[in-house]
């Protein structure tokens, strides 16, 4: 059974620069598209980032282009979410999920696994 496991949230300044991780456990992690959602009090869980088994090309949305970036070490079964330039509306619980498709899809549906969240505060 896959399990995924996030850490590195916290409370920071506007402007400020966190780093998620999400290790992942249980399955071929190769095999599976890795996403970060947010979900912000009073609001529905949203898309952030994507990345495919293989790396390539990641999918983001845009209020995060050029700000977030998502990556992956495939020897060490862990996704990460570098967040540059952080605002107030970037705060929200962070979710990492796994998508074993192989696709790349920005819709909660199509990921199969997730974690319990990582916190995310930005204070102005």
């Amino acid at each position: 059974q896959v399990q995924l496991v996030e850490s590195g949230g916290g409370l920071v300044q506007s402007g400020d620069s966190l780093t998620l991780a999400c290790e992942f456990f249980g399955g071929a992690f190769y095999d599976y598209t890795m996403g970060w959602f947010r979900q912000a009090p009073g609001r529905e869980r949203e898309f952030v980032a994507a990345i495919r088994g293989s790396g390539g090309t990641p999918y983001y949305t845009d209020s995060v282009k050029g700000r977030f970036t998502i990556s992956r070490d495939n020897i060490k079964n862990k996704v990460y979410l570098q967040m540059n330039s952080l605002k107030p509306e970037d705060t929200a619980i962070y979710y990492c999920a796994a998508d074993k498709t192989k696709t790349i899809a920005a819709v909660e549906i199509m990921y199969d696994y997730w974690g319990s969240g990582t916190q995310v505060t930005v204070s102005s």
